[in-house]
C-alpha cells in the first residue's frame, strides 16, 4: 500500500473513532501518536529517497568521468612522446637543409646527424626504451633473432658477431628483437 493510502485510512479510522470516542479517550491519544509517526516515518522515507536519488545521480556522474578520463587518456597518451621526438624532426629538416646546401660541408652534416641521433635516444630512453644489449652476447632468442650463422674461430659458438638491426624494449618488455648473426663452429677441413 502506497503511504498516502495508509494516511487516508488512519484519517478515516480517526475520523470515526473521534465520532465513538471522545478525545479524552486514550484511543485517539494512541491514533494521534500512530498518526505523527507515520508523518514523520514518511518525512524520513522522503529523505532517504532523496538522498538516494542523490547518490545515484553521484554514482552516475563519477561513471561519466571516469568514461571521459580514459578515454583522454587513449587519446592523449602519447603526448609528452610525441613532443619529445619534435626535436629530432627539427633536426632532421635542419639537416636535410644543410646537406641540400651547394656549400655543404660533409663534416657539419655528419655532427648533425650524430646531435640528433642522440637527441632521439634520450627521448626515448626517457619513456623507457631502451636498446637491447646483443653485441658479443651469448645469443638469446628471446631477445635476439638469428640471421644467419656464420663459421669462426674468433668467438665461442652461438656468440652474438654483429648486430643488423637493433632491437628494443619498453620497460622491460620486448618491442622488437635484434637481427643478428651468430657464430657457429669452424668445420674443420
Amino acid at each position: 500500500m502506497a503511504d498516502e493510502d495508509v494516511t487516508r485510512e488512519i484519517e478515516l479510522e480517526l475520523g470515526e473513532s473521534a465520532g465513538r470516542v471522545g478525545e479524552d479517550s486514550p484511543d485517539f491519544d494512541s491514533l494521534r501518536e500512530l498518526q505523527n509517526d507515520l508523518e514523520m516515518a514518511q518525512q524520513r522515507a522522503q529523505e532517504a529517497q532523496d538522498q538516494l536519488l542523490r547518490a545515484r545521480a553521484e554514482v552516475e556522474n563519477i561513471r561519466r568521468r571516469g568514461e571521459r578520463d580514459l578515454q583522454n587518456a587513449h587519446k592523449f597518451a602519447l603526448e609528452k612522446f610525441a613532443a619529445a621526438l619534435l626535436p629530432v624532426a627539427d633536426s632532421l629538416e635542419l639537416g636535410l637543409s644543410a646537406a641540400r646546401d651547394e656549400n655543404a660541408n660533409l663534416e657539419k652534416i655528419q655532427e648533425g646527424m650524430e646531435l640528433t641521433l642522440k637527441i632521439f635516444q634520450d627521448a626515448i630512453t626517457k619513456f623507457g626504451i631502451l636498446q637491447v644489449q646483443a653485441e658479443g652476447e651469448r645469443f638469446n632468442p628471446e631477445f635476439h633473432e638469428a640471421m644467419t650463422m656464420v663459421p669462426t674461430d674468433d668467438l665461442a659458438p652461438n656468440s652474438v658477431m654483429n648486430v643488423v638491426q637493433k632491437g628494443y624494449m619498453l620497460n622491460d618488455r620486448l618491442i622488437r628483437p635484434a637481427k643478428v648473426i651468430v657464430s657457429k663452429a669452424a668445420t674443420v677441413a
